[in-house]
């Protein structure tokens, strides 16, 4: 059995006693665990240990596997420079799996700028690693954003290159949890924090890796967690394994989560296809979401996908009805692919004869026209979720006294520069916050004048 297992590990700097400086006793549960888990890789006597950083080079569509022959970082970013570790690359390993995801038209390799350094995410690991007796080389990846089933996919291909090559491989997916556990911590709190940290901890006691593949995007992202994504390669390379998980710690009392958790495969087992279950229960929910969409949200997606696919603007359905067809607003469309946005384009107030034509044109934009993507392919439709935002008119405002972020959107405008920010945004959650965004969005200094209005919105989701 060529993957000899997998574990779950935090880096936080501060868990290095030359770091912590005595600090790291207050996380004496994770430590204890860490070195559980370093001496149970180390007495598998594996050939090759695949780190998954989150830290490690990342790209927005593109897995990258670290080339060279070898490696070394130290923590000078951390004030200790003099703590340095280093590794050698299994360069034939590296080749090999890379050619596997060139083979199925995975965006992984390794192409890319190189970091010669290596990141924290992976030296705290190596470290207890190296201190529990382990030699042997390494293979380094990152992260990227792309989606769940293409992480999940790198997983896989690193357990096939570890059949092919015969090597004894331990892969470590290196990740915190919730950044937001505390009101007191670094990130302050979300009740998400908890919850994130929870479920995670569940998942990893039960080797529930449908449960974590399936984790709301809208969680992940309000709780700030940071290793997802190396849970999701970690699950991959355990596909079709029947597993033996054991949970050995999770704790959070500097406002971050961590866990630490040890998976040994136990023999093939044909109903652990949790990247099909996975990928067959966001089908069934987007099948969902299509029955049940309304005639704006409907006509959204109508006019995206009859442009993707033909070129063309779509003309207006003669079935609308009459609150689309005989009203003027303005407008804002915006997507989604696995809970991130993809594109949000609109009018203030209404340009166009009606409303539909208001979502019509403002649909194709929101997946062609934000300067913040590259326009939506055909391959990305199916897995697109909508929204229609449809404005008031805005109202002008004395000051931010005037506002509610749940309630009312804002617009400032400073001379020619506008920011707008839609109410009710998941992560905004003061006046301050959603004024300053606003700003970022027109280009608009913290110190300059603005003038501001709120509106209101009826959402259709």
């Amino acid at each position: 059995m060529p993957l000899l297992g997998a574990c779950v590990v935090p880096h936080p700097p501060l868990i290095l006693p030359e770091i912590g400086q005595g600090r790291e006793q207050g996380i004496a549960d994770t430590i204890a665990a860490y070195q559980e888990t370093a001496a149970w890789a180390a007495a598998k006597n594996p050939d090759l240990v695949v780190i998954v950083s989150p830290h490690a080079k990342m790209y927005a569509d593109y897995l990258q596997i670290s080339a060279g022959e070898r490696a070394e970082g130290s923590f000078a970013a951390f004030g200790h420079g003099e703590v340095r570790l280093q590794a050698d690359y299994d360069t034939i390993f590296v080749k090999h799996l890379s050619g596997l995801a060139d083979s199925i038209k995975l965006p992984a390799g390794t192409l890319g700028r190189q970091d010669g350094e290596l990141d924290h995410g992976t030296m705290i690991p190596l470290r207890f690693l190296q201190q529990a007796g382990y030699k042997g080389k390494i293979v380094r990846i990152g992260l990227s954003g792309l989606s769940r089933d293409h992480h999940y996919a790198l997983g896989v291909l690193i357990k096939q290159a570890a059949r092919d090559l015969n090597r004894q491989v331990v892969l470590v997916a290196s990740g915190d949890l919730s950044h937001k556990l505390t009101a007191d911590g670094p990130y302050g709190f979300d009740p998400a924090g908890p919850v994130f940290d929870k479920r995670m901890g569940e998942c990893f006691a039960q080797g529930d890796f449908l449960k974590l593949l399936t984790t709301p995007a809208e969680l992940a992202d309000s709780a700030a967690e940071c290793g997802l994504r190396s849970f999701w390669i970690m699950a991959g390379a355990l596909d079709r394994q029947q597993v033996k998980a054991r949970l050995l710690s999770l704790e959070g009392p500097f406002g971050v989560g961590y866990g630490v958790a040890v998976f040994e495969p136990q023999g093939n087992d044909e109903s652990r296809n949790i990247g099909e279950q996975a990928a067959e229960l966001h089908r069934q929910e987007m099948d969902r979401l299509r029955a049940n969409e309304d005639p704006y949200i409907a006509l959204a997606r109508y006019s995206l996908e009859t442009y993707v696919r033909t070129g063309k603007r779509g003309t207006l359905p003669v079935d609308l009805p009459a609150e689309l067809t005989s009203n003027q607003a303005g407008a804002f469309v915006s997507l989604k692919k696995d809970g991130q946005l993809r594109g949000c384009i609109g009018t203030i107030l209404p340009v166009r004869e009606n409303l539909a034509l208001e979502i019509l044109h403002n649909a194709v934009s929101a997946g062609t026209a934000d300067p913040r993507f590259g326009p939506v392919t055909a391959e990305e439709l199916p897995d697109l979720v909508y929204d229609v935002d449809v404005l008031s008119e805005p109202e002008a405002i004395e000051s931010e006294q005037e506002l509610d972020v749940k309630k009312y959107g804002v617009i400032v405008e400073c001379g020619q520069r506008r920011g707008l920010l839609l109410p009710d945004l998941a992560g905004v959650d003061t006046v301050e916050q959603q004024v300053s965004i606003a700003r970022k969005k027109g280009n608009i200094a913290a110190n300059e004048p603005v003038k501001l209005w709120r509106f209101t919105v009826t959402r259709h989701i």
